[in-house]
């Protein structure tokens, strides 16, 4: 009788929060009554907790879903979702709450989504800029002042900016949110938008290092971002089709390069790929900003499939630990790809681990101790995806048996002082031209 009654309480319990959530907007009050009720019934399976707080005090929820909700497991990467960043910016708010009701309820039913959750530990922070939200009393399909925090700044303009120094006073919201990369181990991430139907990649800035003078600011990743945007507008209903929103903006594949599309400083998702070591890309939902709760259902039904797809992207490429001659995490050690050197290198976390998104193919990984000789491995990866695990490769270091020191990168514009060595080493490559030449004449 004990088992039977439990199972009841269980199915009424699921009963509820499924029930709870309707195609509607869920002011603060509603969505954390929903996510405490989706923990409640999921207790195993989410980890719900804040990551800070707004101007006007709300708090920042994230739930955190996987096998290892509470804690991170080495080998499982992390993936996040996050939204409404822009507060009247509101379709991404309320799909993501019903990615969660999928994902809980999909669990050990659907043998997809319970491999997902098993090899991959998801974030979702359904807004950023609750006190936004809040203030947009009057839907609308354009601007509103619910845009900005309650401060009046526009959150995706206020994080540290590589290309060129950025004076917005950086606002709580924007604190909890670099505090948070910086404790996570985050691989890859989106921001979901609205305004635009589009996916928009890396870089949102540039200068004549990443070649924006030809309208094109490239990383040096920038295969892996157009894949990336790729997975989500082709698993879309239809951003694929690249129609835009009117006649005048179109996006061929339902992609752009964000510098392409219109310059901006103080972007997170360049934020969170030069200094969080996080490949995040940016989702334009909706032509309409604040659409009509009515329209929701449809923007679930047509965002469901690219959601799933592109959480899957996380486990690309490559992936191991880097570790001494006694088998000790070696955190702070330098792993990249040759040829795609970072601005702010990529090194390992506390546990001496390394992820690294890359498409199929061959590569030597260079693996580097500060002090000591660098390690090169070639590696052939494969598509590994439907494996939901990237290729594993360790590296070990005999002659280290010291744990690396504390490494950190300068939030400074790190791509304006590389622009400004490129234009410095030029009158030296053209005087040794010079040099040469007289020399062929004279002989």
């Amino acid at each position: 009788m004990r088992a039977a009654a439990g199972d009841v309480v269980g199915i009424f319990c699921l009963f509820s929060v499924a029930a709870a959530l309707d195609f509607k907007y869920h002011h603060t009050e509603e969505l954390e009554a929903y996510l405490k009720g989706v923990h409640a019934a999921y207790p195993s399976l989410t980890h719900l907790h804040s990551i800070g707080r707004s101007v006007e005090g709300r708090d920042l929820w994230v739930l955190v879903l996987g096998r290892f909700p509470t804690h991170h497991k080495i080998g499982i990467p992390e993936f996040k979702y996050v939204a409404n960043m822009h507060g009247d910016e509101t379709v991404g708010r309320e799909i993501l709450l019903h990615l969660i009701d999928f994902l809980v309820t999909s669990y050990r039913r659907d043998p997809v989504i319970t491999r997902l959750l098993n090899n991959t530990r998801i974030h979702i922070m359904p807004t950023m800029n609750p006190d936004g939200f809040e203030a947009t009393k009057v839907p609308d399909c354009y601007y509103t002042r619910g845009r900005y925090n309650k401060n009046g700044e526009d959150l995706n303009r206020n994080f540290p900016d590589a290309f060129e120094n950025n004076n917005a006073s950086i606002q709580p919201e924007t604190q909890a949110v670099m505090n948070w990369i910086k404790n996570e181990t985050f691989v890859l991430s989106a921001n979901l938008h609205g305004g635009a139907l589009v996916a928009s990649y890396t870089f949102d800035n540039g200068n004549s290092v990443t070649g924006s003078l030809k309208g094109y600011s490239r990383s040096p990743d920038d295969d892996v971002f157009i894949h990336l945007a790729k997975t989500y507008s082709f698993n879309h209903a239809s951003m694929y089709k690249g129609m835009g929103c009117d006649s005048r903006q179109t996006f061929p594949e339902g992609i752009t390069n964000g510098y392409s599309w219109y310059q901006l400083e103080g972007g997170m998702q360049d934020y969170n790929y030069v200094w969080g070591q996080c490949f995040e890309i940016t989702l334009e939902l909706s032509c309409c900003k604040y659409p009509p709760a009515d329209q929701l259902e449809k923007f679930w039904r047509d965002n469901k499939a690219a959601l799933i797809e592109y959480i899957k992207q996380v486990h690309l490429g490559v992936k191991g630990q880097v570790t001494d001659r006694n088998g000790n995490p070696i955190p702070n050690a330098i792993v990249e790809a040759k040829g795609r050197p970072h601005v702010c290198p990529y090194r390992t976390n506390e546990h001496g681990e390394y992820f690294l998104l890359l498409l199929p193919g061959t590569y030597v990984i260079n693996a580097t101790v500060p002090g000591f000789k660098s390690m090169l491995k070639t590696v052939e990866i494969p598509d590994n995806i439907s494996n939901f695990s990237a290729l594993k490769q360790d590296f070990s270091f005999s002659e280290v048996s010291i744990r690396s020191r504390a490494a950190s990168c300068p939030k400074t514009p790190l791509y304006q002082d590389l622009e400004r060595a490129s234009a410095a080493t030029k009158p030296t490559l053209h005087i040794w031209v010079l040099m040469t030449v007289m020399l062929v004449i004279f002989k």
